[in-house]
């Protein structure tokens, strides 16, 4: 049944988002706009973009479904989404940001003087870049079903022309201001809901959620629960490691003009992300009380306000979190296509034709697009919290090692860098092939949350070959990590 205050709500936010990013169109004039917004972005502004981003579907809808089927155990995705950035602030952020450059590729073919390096980095952005937009466009499809009966195929060629038309247009700098719109957008539908939930819940005599005597209520697994307490720090070292590997994360702090606001950029971050994310699992607690027999799928949040707030009140909230919903997956598909296409554009597109650096940038975008739009398109939708969660595996098992040595230690190769990415890449890969094929217990845990073993794996690989590899030591690599670490103003006064 077509729910029209949703349908209207969805539609505002698409209109808005496309009409700022055709607004854009005025502001890009060199490649750097296409790139790093001409490295001018400050910290409030690229802080609240990061926000838009990184709040995915996972985020807004996927977390509540979670909580709600397995119970407290899964509000740890929230402390893990936030804390990756405090991982960031405290290893990495400055520094690539003095890096210069305008990639995670650039980053490694720079500290690693290795062209090699460099394409097997560009490969693993593409595959992260779309593993992860396929659960958005898919979700689109999902919600704009829920409230409109449509065919899935509509919201997902929505969000993909509405998002390639706005990267195409300006590029980094565009979208830059649509996210950090989107991102105030995401917290006031997300905040709003969950006041009046409270509320009603509050008028309700406070009932307890249902489950309560099978452990639903236990934030930690017990401690004969080997395999419990495996996926919960698992996940956790893939939601901390894999923030610091996701491209479109990574690339935005190339956009701040120094390491200092880099670092000033994070800790806003902490506490956008932190506002966000203290509302997300109370969705999944009262979806306990009101929705007991519900079917636990990604849209948990949207059917709620409707049970809780019988009528028009509780019809507006619903518009309310469908119109957030929309603009976490235009919000975040945009900064994944922006990766993705920046990586095409130089390793792919542009050395292949001679062209402007725009008409390349455009050419890669739609490239960037059309891909996995036809994957989502195809294949049965995923779970969210399921494809995401795997995309941060593989960004933790691939980028992270990478980034961190890389920034921090002298000694690393080109050759294990490349041995550590394919490690990574590898056993994230067949433990997802693996997933739900083998037998219940540990064979399950390590398959189903891999990071836990193939992060240390993968760093392991990398210094092990380094060490064998020693004569294969950049020869400048001193001076780029001196470059990394020292500050603005005294490599200036220098």
């Amino acid at each position: 049944m077509t729910q029209p205050w949703s349908v209207l709500a969805v539609a505002l936010v698409t209109v808005t988002t496309l009409l700022v990013g055709l607004f854009g169109l005025r502001m890009a004039r060199a490649t750097t706009d296409f790139y790093v917004a001409g490295r001018t972005v400050s910290s409030w502004r690229n802080a609240s973009a990061i926000g838009g981003e990184f709040l995915s579907a996972a985020s807004f809808l996927g977390i509540a479904s979670l909580v709600f089927e397995r119970g407290a155990p899964t509000a740890w995705l929230p402390v893990g989404y936030t804390l990756g950035y405090l991982v960031l602030l405290v290893l990495v952020a400055a520094p690539l940001r003095r890096s210069g450059a305008y990639t995670v590729p650039d980053f490694a073919e720079l500290r690693l003087e290795s062209r090699a390096a460099r394409l097997v980095c560009s490969a693993l952005v593409v595959a992260v870049g779309w593993l992860y937009a396929l659960p958005q466009l898919q979700g689109a499809g999902v919600v704009l079903r829920h409230v409109t009966g449509w065919p899935r195929w509509v919201g997902t060629l929505v969000v993909a022309l509405v998002v390639g038309a706005n990267v195409a247009v300006a590029g980094m700098r565009s979208i830059t201001v649509v996210q950090a719109l989107q991102y105030w957008v995401k917290l006031t539908a997300i905040c709003i809901p969950a006041f009046v939930l409270l509320a009603v819940w509050l008028r309700d005599g406070r009932p307890a959620p249902t489950g309560l005597t099978d452990g639903w209520w236990d934030p930690v697994p017990g401690p004969s629960s080997g395999p419990g307490l495996w996926l919960t720090y698992s996940t956790l070292v893939a939601l901390c490691f894999g923030t610091m590997g996701l491209p479109h994360v990574v690339v935005r702090f190339y956009t701040n003009p120094t390491g200092r606001e880099a670092r000033h950029t994070t800790v806003a971050v902490l506490v956008l992300l932190g506002v966000f994310y203290v509302w997300t699992p109370l969705y999944g607690f009262f979806g306990r009380i009101y929705l007991r027999d519900a079917p636990a799928d990604d849209t948990l949040v949207l059917r709620l306000p409707d049970v809780a707030v019988p009528g028009v009140g509780g019809s507006l909230l619903s518009a309310l979190l469908a119109g957030g919903a929309f603009a976490a997956f235009l919000s975040t598909t945009s900064g994944l296509v922006l990766s993705v296409a920046g990586v095409l554009d130089q390793d792919v597109v542009r050395p292949r034709a001679h062209r402007s650096p725009a008409t390349s940038f455009r050419a890669s975008t739609a490239l960037a697009v059309v891909t996995p739009t036809v994957v989502a398109l195809a294949a049965t939708p995923l779970r969210l919290s399921t494809a995401v969660g795997y995309a941060f595996a593989l960004a933790a098992a691939t980028f992270a090692p990478l980034i961190v040595l890389g920034v921090w230690w002298p000694r690393l190769t080109g050759p294990g860098a490349i041995a550590g990415m394919l490690t990574g890449a590898t056993t994230t890969a067949v433990s997802a092939a693996l997933s739900g094929q083998v037998p219940a217990g540990w064979a399950a845990a390590l398959t189903e949350q891999p990071a836990l073993w193939t992060v240390p794996l993968a760093t392991l690989v990398s210094v092990a070959v380094s060490l064998a590899t020693h004569t294969s030591t950049p020869p400048h690599s001193l001076q780029t990590l001196q470059r990394l670490h020292t500050p603005e103003n005294l490599s200036a006064g220098s």
